[in-house]
Parts: structure tokens; sequence; C-alpha cells
């Protein structure tokens, strides 16, 4: 009906929705990755995608089919790795679906020293704020905040248990516009907002005690997360007040480019957690699960050490 390779080429037509990009991750010209899903739909006697010039996405019997194939695929994809792997040298590719806020700071040392731990892996990253199907998308785990993981999936803390949302100005700024003392004012204020990539502005939600405020400034300036460097390093410039990860602003906090503001109200909420699927674990993600587990038992032996003076 069908071999397992032509099966490939569809499931990653539907994933790239074209051929260029399914074809050039397959290593294959354009042309034949279309005249094998053409055969494809030949020998099964239906349409399996829709085309246009735009783009290119599974009918009905395409979805589901694709759908079906997917758990088949990784699983094999799973087992290849393993069959590859030994105990000391772990090979192969671990793809991670991840937010754009812990590209930051937080994944970027983990890479680090995990590629140089394990220099037969190869990583991908997938950014993108949304939540997606982790198996859909082709991915072997994602890293989300607590309140966005998927349902039915091992969540795994990933970075510092928690994290607060902060509110920060240039000196200058807070010098000639004043200081704000209620999440309210900072309505009369410019403000520098950030955009996720789904298009949703991140909200500003301040709690003291029992009370929690939201304020919606309309926004001087808004930028997309993955400019969060850029958004800073106007806000030290004196354009507006910022709320964001107080992580990311903290260097420039201890600077003293930038001064505290509000900070009686920053939200304090769980960090990120990397979260995967019980059924499928390649040995390149549970290497790096391992590292994550390792590296926040480490973490947590700092924090109870006394002090040395």
């Amino acid at each position: 009906m069908g071999s397992l390779d032509d099966l490939a080429v569809f499931l990653s037509v539907c994933e790239m929705r074209g051929f260029r990009a399914a074809a050039k991750r397959l290593g294959l010209s354009p042309s034949t990755a279309s005249d094998r899903i053409v055969q494809l739909e030949k020998r099964l006697g239906v349409p399996l995608l829709i085309r246009t010039t735009r783009s290119v996405v599974p009918t009905e019997a395409g979805h589901v089919l694709a759908n079906r194939l997917l758990p088949v695929f990784a699983e094999t994809r799973a087992a290849l790795q393993d069959a590859a792997s030994s105990h000391r040298d772990v090979r192969g590719l671990l793809r991670l679906n991840v937010t754009g806020a812990v590209m930051v700071d937080i994944l970027p040392p983990l890479l680090d020293r995990f590629l140089h731990d394990h220099p037969g892996i190869r990583v991908e990253l997938v950014v993108e704020d949304r939540l997606v199907d982790i198996a859909a998308a082709g991915c072997d785990a994602g890293i989300r905040y607590g309140e966005h993981l998927a349902q039915d999936m091992i969540a795994v803390p990933i970075g510092p248990p928690f994290q607060y949302l902060a509110v920060a100005a240039a000196p200058s700024y807070l010098d000639t516009r004043g200081v704000p003392g209620h999440p309210r004012d900072l309505l009369d204020h410019e403000s520098i907002r950030l955009r996720f990539s789904s298009g949703a502005l991140v909200p500003w939600t301040f709690e003291r005690g029992e009370e929690t405020v939201t304020v919606d400034p309309p926004g001087r300036l808004i930028i997309g997360v993955d400019a969060a460097d850029a958004a800073i390093g106007l806000a030290c410039r004196g354009l507006g007040v910022i709320a964001t990860f107080e992580n990311w602003l903290r260097p420039s906090l201890d600077s003293g480019a930038l001064r505290p503001v509000l900070v009686d109200w920053w939200t304090r909420f769980e960090g990120p957690h990397l979260y995967f699927s019980d059924r499928f674990m390649p040995s390149p993600l549970r290497a790096f699960v391992d590292l994550v587990q390792a590296e926040r038992l480490s973490a947590a032996a700092l924090a109870r050490a006394p002090d040395c003076v």
C-alpha cells in the first residue's frame, strides 16, 4: 500500500505544510517528494493532500492517516536511536518545542552542557509560544509554564522553581514622570509591552496579599518577545516602564540602568517544566531529562548549604 519512505515523505509534507521545505529536510528534490505523494495517493485510491499556491494541507483522509502514523514513526525513531546508542555513547536527534521565554537564560546553559557531554547528539529547537501537540509536531518534548502544560504528560521542573513578573524603568524616566505607587498608575505612564508569537500581549497582572490587579496600558512600544533584549535596552534609554521576567531584568537592575518599581506587587509564579509522553523516551531525551534532574538537585543542594564566611 505504500513504502515507509513514501509515508515518511507524506508526514514531513504535512508537518512542513509544503513540498519544498519537506524535501529540503529529507534531502530530496521537491519534484521527487511530490511524485512520491502522487504515487501513494494512487495506490491508496484517495487524495491525501490539498495543494494550493500558498500551502499544502491534508485532506480529511490525510489528517486521519497522519494522526495514526505519527506515534508509529515516533516509536520507530526512538527504537532506532536506542539501537544506535550505548549507555556511554548516546546518539541521535533531540527535538524540543519550547516557549521563547526559556531561550534567554534558562535553556542555553543547559544545552551548552548537554551538547558538551553528548557529542553524538544533535538538537533541534522549535520556538513558539502556543501550546502544541508535541507528538503531532514531531517533537520529543516541550517546555512550557504550568498553566500551559499539556495534559497526560510527565512534567519535570526545569530552571528556577519560581519566577517573578517584575516592573522597572530607567532612573531618568522616573525622575521625569514620577514613580508609580499602584499598578493602576501605570495607565498614566509610557509603557513598553511584549507580544507573544501567538499575537497576545504579555498580561500585566500584579498581586499583593489578597489583592490582584490587571492593567492593560496601550503601550507606546510593542515588541515581540523574541526581541526582549531590545525592549529592555529601550527601557534603559528611558522610553517607558517595562514589565517582564525579573531574571531578564536582573542584569540591568544590578547595574543601575533600571530601577525596580512596585516591588510589593511583583507576581510570583512557578518556573517552566519539561514535559513529554511516558509512551516514548528515546535515549537523547532520556539523557536530557537526566541532566535537567541532576541540575535541579545540584541547585537545591546549593540552596540548602550554609553560607561560608
